[in-house]
């Protein structure tokens, strides 16, 4: 058990900004991973959903 008192103890707020450093700096190198880099596929319009017809089926008013 002494082997593991050679790493030095970090607390837990720097290891999580040294996660989130990781990250960043992951996202930052591949273009396009993000959501906000843009989408794959273009976007289509909603004007091809099937409409409800709940109400004509139940014979609602």
């Amino acid at each position: 058990m002494t082997e593991n008192n050679e790493k030095p103890k970090i607390n837990l707020a720097d290891a999580i900004r040294q996660k989130l450093e990781q990250k960043k700096q992951h996202a930052s190198g591949k273009p396009g991973s993000s959501f906000q880099a843009g989408s794959a596929k273009p976007l289509k319009s909603q004007n091809n959903k099937k409409p409800n017809n709940q109400r004509r089926r139940t014979g609602g008013s």
